[in-house]
């Protein structure tokens, strides 16, 4: 394994190519840390849900929930590694960048604990 400009491991998807832009690189991973601070929030969420919530929210409707919160941070994180390498992949090799799937996810996953606590909410679980 080459070492390009003391930079250390990298994953071989990365060892070829040109060496973009160092902002560019920067904030692909500013980027990349604001999905982990996501997923970590999604994480605090699910927990203050399980830990806090007690008998304000019925467990029926709170485990779900939560695990719902919890599946779409584990996946969240996953996903926002996966689009940092396909990024920095793109910009080495002057591709277009990929798709945001980490923003479709977000949005899926949180739509989805929305319609659970509305059915919840319109059923009359809270009462």
């Amino acid at each position: 394994m080459t070492d390009t400009g003391g930079s250390g491991w990298r994953p071989k998807i990365l060892r070829d190519g040109q060496e973009p832009d160092p902002r560019f690189t920067l904030a692909n991973e500013r980027t990349f840390l604001a999905w982990i601070r996501t997923s970590l929030g999604l994480t605090a969420g699910a927990v203050a849900l399980e830990a806090f919530a007690g008998e304000e929210i019925p467990e029926i409707i709170r485990t779900p929930v939560a695990c719902i919160l919890l599946v779409l941070a584990a996946v969240l994180a996953i996903v926002a590694f996966r689009r940092w390498i396909r990024i920095e992949f793109a910009m080495r090799h002057s591709q277009p960048l990929p798709m945001p799937q980490a923003s479709i996810l977000l949005v899926l996953g949180i739509s989805i604990g929305a319609v659970v606590l509305i059915v919840a909410i319109l059923s009359g679980t809270f009462t």
